[in-house]
Order: C-alpha cells, then sequence, then structure tokens
C-alpha cells in the first residue's frame, strides 16, 4: 500500500553507483556480491538470509539498468550463479 511522503524524514535521491564504481574491471561478480557491494559491504560479508532477500531486491534491478555496460559469464557448474562484470 501506498505511504504519504510526509511519513519520512528525509527524501534524498535515489543515486546508485555506476558499474565503474562499484566493479573492479578485471573481476566478475555474483549477484549476491553485488548486492552486498551496493550496500558498502564486502562481498564476501556474511549476512542473514533475510537480509540477502532484501539485498537483492536493490542488486536485480541495479543490473538491469546497467546491462549494457556488464558482461555476463554463465555458472561454470549447475550449483553456482551467473556472473556480472564490467564490459570493454
Amino acid at each position: 500500500m501506498p505511504v504519504p511522503k510526509s511519513e519520512f524524514d528525509r527524501l534524498p535521491p535515489c543515486d546508485f553507483y555506476t558499474p565503474e564504481e562499484l566493479l573492479e574491471d578485471d573481476q566478475m561478480y555474483s549477484v549476491y556480491e553485488i548486492a552486498r557491494l551496493l550496500q558498502g559491504l564486502d562481498p564476501d560479508a556474511e549476512i542473514e538470509a533475510e537480509t540477502e532477500s532484501v539485498l537483492l531486491d536493490w542488486a536485480i534491478p541495479w543490473i538491469m539498468f546497467n546491462a549494457d555496460d556488464l558482461v555476463v559469464a554463465e555458472p561454470r557448474t549447475d550449483d553456482e550463479p551467473g556472473y556480472y562484470g564490467i564490459a570493454e
């Protein structure tokens, strides 16, 4: 259900990192690692499953929005996620 803006103390602009600001150009990252980086966490940070689900809500649209600037690698095995990196 929508919430009135007046219920919030602060409404900063919705400003996300660019891929170049977030990712190292010689590395590939899973969506889970990107989710952590978007929140200023280490890509290997241990977080609770519920927190990870919330972070993915930010990471997936970020990947889609920045798709033209990213490359994707298929999972190397069936139990591994795909990986994303900066397009050259």
